[in-house]
């Protein structure tokens, strides 16, 4: 509570009344804690608890049959390991490539579509969003079906414009396959934020657009100086959720190419998976986790340094 309230709220003709009010202010204080609790304790057990426990098991050689203490030797052992140093290449790589094309992207959508008429802006946000709410069994089998290189429709569109003559073999080819799952990525990360920057766009304070305009400024000037920065919060969020769900890319790659080939669409999360629950070794497994862990957050603080000194709230 505000000291101020506190002092309004003492008596001064003395201190007896104001020390009646003590027990209130602890009792109502405790009943919010307690109306807490419930989310604290959910939060405790299954998100702090487990993070503690891959931690602390990540200096063990810990697998079906032994857990001995290791110390370092699981970290030491990644960094020369090409199979996650691989991993965590083609991790960066999407990283790199969804992140700046899904907030490029989303931000023309919604500009576009947010001039059309409430209905067709609906309805192209459905159509956008179509891909967040359907399963990513269901998308991955699509786009299986788009990538077969004998009766999929990327071979027949482009040998059909004659701009191939061989069926491409998409995720069975190392020099496609992580940009196929690229695609992939995108198309099922730009839902949300096409919904996010078209509620930001209606949310832009209108009177500063038609002063500008007024002001003889062009498209590109209304854009860049007045309804770019309106957006830099917004953008904030797409670019910091967008990163740890590409970090985090695991379905697409498991169910599309399992890692290959030869380990060329293996992301750390998949080898990961693969350490933990194919060969069980889960301590060097929480040891990929941490690392993966600590570079999220450090990817996290400097999108919040970049970003978050232009962003107003």
């Amino acid at each position: 509570m505000d000291p101020g309230y506190r002092g309004a709220l003492k008596p001064t003709g003395g201190s007896s009344a104001w020390h009646k009010r003590r027990p209130l202010e602890l009792r109502e204080t405790l009943v919010s804690y307690a109306f807490l609790l419930p989310a604290l304790a959910f939060f405790g057990v299954f998100v702090v608890y487990p993070i503690l426990v891959g931690v602390f098991t990540s200096f063990f050689d810990y697998t079906m049959r032994k857990f001995d203490f290791v110390g370092l030797d699981n970290y030491i052992r990644l960094f020369g390991d090409k199979i996650f140093l691989k991993s965590m290449k083609n991790t960066i790589l999407l990283v790199a490539g969804a992140v700046p094309m899904v907030v490029i992207f989303s931000v023309f959508i919604s500009s576009t579509i947010y001039q059309k008429s409430p209905l067709v802006r609906s309805l192209f946000r459905g159509v956008f969003y179509l891909p967040v709410v359907t399963g990513t069994v269901s998308v991955t089998v699509v786009w299986k079906w788009i990538f077969d290189p004998f009766s999929g429709v990327l071979n027949w569109v482009l040998q059909s414009a004659g701009l191939t003559d061989q069926p491409i073999m998409w995720l069975g080819d190392r020099r496609y396959a992580l940009w196929a799952i690229l695609a992939v990525l995108f198309t099922t990360s730009i839902g949300q934020p096409v919904v996010l920057y078209t509620a930001a766009l209606g949310n832009l304070d209108k009177s500063q657009i038609e002063a500008a305009e007024i002001d003889g400024a062009s498209d590109w000037q209304v854009f860049r100086y007045v309804k770019w920065p309106g957006m830099m919060p917004t953008t904030l969020y797409v670019a910091v959720i967008t990163t740890i769900n590409s970090f985090q890319c695991f379905s697409l790659i498991q169910l599309l190419t399992s890692g290959g080939p030869n380990y060329n669409t293996s992301t750390v999360m998949y080898l990961l998976y693969e350490r933990a629950f194919k060969l069980m070794q889960f301590g060097y497994a929480n040891a990929m986790g941490v690392v993966l862990a600590v570079v999220i957050g450090i990817i996290s603080i400097l999108q919040f340094r970049v970003f978050g000194s232009n962003v107003e709230y």
